[in-house]
């Protein structure tokens, strides 16, 4: 039911995501600091109160008691506190969603397809600012990640994962819940990251909700999700073939109750999702597969001030 029936639009293709890479100058750095939450480091070789520990020393007064090494000082007798490193660097992390439901789409492109192509340009925008880019992928036989570099390098990395990604998860099986990808991400993303979601929602689980929270405490999460036109709308009245795991399926679109069914199973699962988010405060924005990423992207990075609210949407 896709318009397009080449490679590109059903399929991750490495180079396609390589050629984005003068497209994301526009979101690179200060764009990718404007929303945040959190403050952006890119300071100091002096010690002081980072993410990175260094070594423990004496406690002074004035010291945050919040950043006492009780091993140490239970050890000693003395009470001593934890220094750490500043970071140069702010670690962007993408979780990158590969499940079934991805693999899918009628206008232009998958839903799998824009995802990637939106994490691409995230990636180059990262390191163009001078930061590090990082990935997850979480799907059918997936439990991959790259951890964060920075660089062409690092993006490349990150890239290259997207397309591997996409071709292990295409051969399906059962659906891997973003509660798991949210604990995996909180064990990769350091205090004081950035981390963008990708999805559409459909892997969301309740017992998301806790490792959701708990990332959010510690890092800026905001999320792209991602849909398709026939998803929000019921196609005119008619029969129409789809391909799923199970293989071919016919669909009869002439009942009105299947009609008025369809984006209602859609928009529940979908709202599931939403709520979620809009319960963090989490920024969130929508992209469908006829769209370009530019707009959503947009709105979630703060040029448009009306990404500064919880629940953003793009056009």
């Amino acid at each position: 039911m896709i318009a397009s029936t080449s490679q590109s639009a059903i399929h991750v293709v490495l180079a396609d995501l390589i050629a984005l890479r003068l497209r994301a100058r526009r979101f690179a750095r200060p764009a990718l600091r404007v929303a945040g939450s959190h403050a952006a480091t890119h300071v100091s070789r002096f010690r002081g109160r980072g993410v990175d520990y260094v070594e423990s020393r004496a406690y002074q007064p004035g010291d945050d008691i919040r950043q006492m090494d009780w091993r140490v000082t239970a050890r000693t007798g003395r009470p001593h506190t934890k220094l750490f490193q500043e970071e140069r660097e702010q670690s962007i992390l993408l979780i990158v969603d590969c499940n079934s439901s991805l693999h899918f789409g009628t206008r232009v492109r998958f839903k799998s397809v824009q995802a990637a192509r939106t994490a691409a340009l995230l990636a180059w925008a990262t390191v163009q600012g001078g930061d590090r880019i990082g990935a997850l992928g979480f799907g059918p036989g997936l439990a991959a990640e790259v951890k964060p570099g920075g660089g062409p390098r690092g993006a490349l990395r990150v890239l290259r994962g997207l397309a591997e990604w996409d071709a292990i998860a295409r051969a399906g099986g059962e659906v891997v819940p973003l509660s798991q990808a949210l604990q995996r991400a909180h064990r990769l993303a350091r205090p004081g990251s950035r981390v963008i979601l990708l999805t559409d929602g459909f892997a969301a689980d309740a017992a998301a909700e806790s490792p959701l929270s708990l990332l959010a405490e510690h890092c800026d999460v905001a999320a792209v999700l991602l849909s398709d036109p026939l998803e929000l709308a019921a196609p005119p009245p008619g029969r129409y073939a789809l391909r799923s795991d199970a293989g071919r399926v016919l669909l009869d679109f002439a009942a009105t109750r299947t009609r008025t069914r369809w984006p209602q199973l859609f928009a529940e699962r979908r709202n599931a999702m939403i709520g979620m988010l809009q319960r963090r405060a989490i920024r969130w924005t929508s992209l469908d597969t006829a769209a370009e990423p530019d707009t959503a992207l947009s709105h979630l990075l703060g040029l448009d001030k009306r990404a500064r609210l919880p629940g953003a949407r793009s056009a």
